[in-house]
């Protein structure tokens, strides 16, 4: 079964746009949970414009799931997750100044940065993930890094998908195949919805895990917290049952 985590980023945008606790991310992520969702991902970003530090610590106490961090490995960064020690910890190149995630790692350029970031979590028996594009060198070079899994960057694919080009989606089924050779698990985020996520899902082999955040809660706005998370747990299942 393809797990779904839940990204409540636009949770803490939300709450911060008003400058108090509501909604509470903390609450919201509980309920999530008792919704359906296998788990709750964060990317927390140097200015907490959306989720704090703080947050991370607050969550690590009620996750009950799955607890996934994304980021750009800072030395903050670096030091909250290695205190917290999250089920999943997935590398983000992030620019300071990004509004949201938009390229994945250069593994070849950055190889030997990410191996020292990387043997630093599995120390501390942290699942590492490295977000990356559908590349087969950039994934053949991530296989040396000593990573567990990979998240495929999806925007090309949800954009193309949404022009009606269901082409889009072989970058990443070779993708999904290389990487499972390779021994690396196979995650997937940015941009997938209710629109896209079944046929991503049954077209990549051996996804395990898709990150979705912003199009849940925009979904949401009209269908439902609860009701959205069971659609997309359903799109899932049928996708698996392929």
């Amino acid at each position: 079964m393809i797990k779904l985590s839940v990204n409540v980023n636009k949770i803490a945008t939300l709450r911060n746009s008003r400058g108090g606790d509501f909604p509470n991310v903390v609450k919201v992520s509980s309920d999530i949970q008792d919704f359906g969702a296998d788990g709750i991902t964060i990317h927390p970003r140097p200015d907490e414009r959306h989720i704090r530090y703080q947050d991370a610590y607050d969550l690590k106490k009620i996750v009950t799931t799955e607890f996934n961090i994304e980021g750009n490995p800072i030395s903050k960064f670096m030091e909250m997750v290695l205190e917290i020690c999250p089920t999943q910890v997935t590398l983000v190149p992030d620019a300071v100044d990004a509004v949201t995630s938009n390229a994945g790692w250069d593994t070849i350029k950055h190889q030997s940065f990410l191996k020292e970031i990387i043997a630093e979590f599995k120390l501390k028996g942290i699942r590492t993930s490295i977000f990356i594009d559908a590349n087969l060198n950039l994934i053949e070079a991530a296989a040396t890094t000593g990573a567990d899994r990979i998240e495929l960057y999806t925007e090309e694919f949800a954009t193309q998908y949404g022009l009606g080009n269901k082409k889009a989606i072989q970058p990443y089924t070779k993708s999904a195949i290389l990487a499972a050779e390779l021994g690396l698990g196979i995650n997937a985020g940015h941009d997938l919805s209710l629109d896209n996520i079944q046929f991503f899902a049954e077209n990549i082999p051996n996804l395990s895990e898709v990150s979705i955040g912003h199009a849940l809660i925009t979904e949401s706005l009209y269908l439902g917290l609860e009701n959205v998370i069971n659609m997309y747990k359903y799109k899932l299942s049928m996708a698996s049952k392929q």
